[in-house]
């Protein structure tokens, strides 16, 4: 039994923080399986996979490779969808939040990169890139009945976005 500092025992428990060395559930297993940003992710995924071939003819095929550009577009969207006002601040978020990893596509031991890194890519980040065809259009539209879900607020900027699509 434990004992407090005068000896006497307590059944308090103790407000210790140890660090896990290792953790077991993977962030997959850790978002809710109803948590809005699942179906948003699935709909963003396939609208970036539709787009691949006109992502890849943006880089070379010499030089050391890249941060890939779904995941800046997805982390945009993050920073759009929750009113984020800064990339720096978007980077602090993406570190520390796991359902902002999760979505964006990093690990959760993956370092997040510079936020100089959206400013070196600003072109890849256009929203109209997003917007190439008419299915994608539609996909968007859907967009805004997923985004006014349990846990998701609904900005000015997002509200915009999603009626401009």
């Amino acid at each position: 039994m434990p004992l407090n500092q005068m000896g006497k025992v307590v059944m308090r428990g103790a407000d210790i923080t140890q660090v896990d060395l290792f953790s077991y559930r993977t962030l997959e297993e850790r978002i809710p399986a109803q948590h809005p940003l699942r179906k948003l992710r699935v709909i963003v995924d396939g609208i970036l996979g539709a787009m691949d071939a006109e992502l890849e003819g943006l880089y070379s095929c010499a030089g050391r490779a890249s941060i890939p550009p779904e995941r800046l577009l997805r982390a945009s969207l993050i920073q759009t969808l929750f009113s984020i006002r800064s990339e720096r601040q978007l980077v602090a978020h993406i570190e520390f939040n796991l359902l902002y990893r999760w979505f964006v596509g990093l690990g959760m031991d993956e370092e997040v990169w510079d936020h100089s890194t959206f400013s070196a890519n600003r072109d890849l980040q256009q929203p109209e890139l997003m917007l190439r065809s008419p299915a994608q259009l539609f996909e968007l539209k859907q967009l805004s009945t997923l985004v006014i879900g349990p846990g998701l607020g609904q900005t000015g900027a997002a509200t915009q976005c999603l009626q401009q699509a």
